[in-house]
């Protein structure tokens, strides 16, 4: 029976064991693959990591993980073969997103760092042969599968090839738009905060040290905890403002107070490389006071009376007027995050935020919700109001009103039938080891041929 949801072949584990404590056991290889080892303490680790996140004590998954394992191996070998690389920005990317959510997980750096044993910088540094060997595998795969796409006529037969008594069943969907808006400080209401930024930029041009001022007083969550430091980053990698600063400095150049988005920043840049800079900053966010929250009540609840009196369509007021940057050009419609493989507009209400489906439950399809204050993910205050433009009954699934996630299955179905194909041809000719004591495992059979 074919499967009706995708199920990669190469999943992303969380290298390195995070929150595990030093191993004291003595190494030994696990597994083989070509030129590659794979260590029993890697295992062990990642393991730990399984552990760290609330399941259950089973050895069997470390079968899995070592399944793992070999695949990333496999894929990261024939990348180098065929030249295909990631850059050192990519690599620092990578460490400092899952970094953030490890100490978001800890309860801030100091217990992460009790938990790791060890600083965030040298656990940062112990992290990066594994997250580059990752992404390069990663990319080796997306290269194995571009270009592949399914026709209208092979949705349908994919979805008549499937089990009439094992088709999904959805609950109620509902298409939601949002549209929103933030704070916009005039000068005066700026000016405290520009007024902080320069305090601090003389604490450093008196001598104080970059690093611990950024430490201490910086407000960019991702990188104080780092001195600032942001890794190397091409141009592209910043908003438009922080560029235009950023790549005039000279190395141990520090930049006068400026302001984007995000706040005001100074900046120091510490080395070129090519079309990249290795820079470290010290923000401090803006907040806005009642005046201004109270301003911006104002403006939305202004243009949700022109939508809901029709003077105005919503899509229209969301390209115009909304500051949610992921939704205004979608004619603010909200996707799916919890299936970041069709990215649907058709999201499951039992995957809604909390807080929307209050703000929508009582709604009318076609109606409009009234504006509400929130706080997002990064803990800006904003406003917002909400549209409801359908919502589906539960029904088991069918091509009329399921095609984008039929569609969606069908592609992926095909994607594992390629990848499949790539492996098995791969293992044929790759010398492939594994250590008796895994001999046993379901997911590791294949690779025992």
């Amino acid at each position: 029976m074919k499967k009706f949801l995708f199920v990669a072949l190469l999943n992303v584990i969380f290298l390195s064991g995070a929150f595990a404590q030093e191993s004291k056991v003595i190494d030994k290889v696990a597994a083989t693959v070509g030129s590659s080892i794979i260590l029993q303490s890697e295992l062990d680790r990642e393991y730990a990591q399984h552990l760290a996140q609330g399941n259950q004590a089973d050895e069997s998954f470390k079968c899995y993980i070592l399944q793992q394992l070999l695949t990333q191996k496999l894929l990261a070998q024939q990348a180098v073969l065929d030249s295909i690389d990631v850059t050192e920005s990519e690599v620092d990317d990578n460490i400092n997103q899952r970094l953030r959510y490890m100490t978001q997980q800890a309860g801030g750096q100091e217990r992460l760092e009790q938990f790791l044993n060890r600083s965030l910088l040298q656990y940062k540094e112990e992290m990066r042969p594994s997250v580059y060997e990752l992404l390069k595998a990663n990319r080796m795969q997306q290269t194995i599968v571009r270009g592949i796409d399914v026709t209208p006529m092979e949705v349908k037969r994919y979805f008549e090839s499937l089990d009439p008594d094992s088709l999904p069943y959805f609950g109620t969907e509902v298409e939601i738009g949002e549209i929103v808006l933030y704070p916009k400080l005039n000068r005066e209401e700026k000016e405290p905060f520009r007024k902080r930024a320069e305090e601090l930029r003389e604490k450093v041009l008196a001598g104080e040290d970059f690093s611990l001022v950024a430490k201490l007083y910086s407000q960019d969550p991702g990188s104080a905890p780092f001195g600032g430091d942001l890794g190397f980053k091409t141009r592209d990698a910043f908003v438009k403002e922080f560029s235009a600063v950023t790549f005039k400095l000279k190395p141990g150049e520090i930049s006068p107070v400026f302001e984007s988005e995000f706040g005001f920043h100074i900046v120091q840049v510490l080395e070129r490389r090519g079309d990249e800079v290795r820079s470290r900053h010290i923000l401090i966010q803006t907040k806005p006071s009642q005046a201004t929250l109270e301003r911006t009540k104002r403006e939305i609840d202004s243009i949700q009376n022109l939508v809901a009196t029709k003077k105005l369509d919503f899509y229209t007021a969301a390209t115009r007027f909304s500051d949610n940057k992921e939704t205004k050009f979608n004619g603010g419609m909200l996707l799916d995050y919890s299936n970041q493989q069709s990215r649907s507009t058709f999201i499951p209400v039992e995957t809604l935020d909390k807080d929307v489906f209050k703000e929508i439950e009582g709604l009318e399809v076609g109606e409009f919700s009234k504006p509400v204050q929130f706080t997002d993910f990064r803990g800006n205050v904003g406003y917002r109001f909400h549209y409801l433009k359908s919502r589906t009954s539960p029904h088991v699934a069918n091509l009329e009103q399921d095609f984008s996630k039929i569609k969606e299955a069908a592609l992926s179905d095909k994607i594992n039938r390629k990848l499949s194909e790539w492996f098995e041809g791969r293992r044929k000719v790759t010398y492939i080891h594994i250590n008796e004591e895994y001999h046993n495992c379901e997911d590791l059979k294949i690779w025992l041929k």
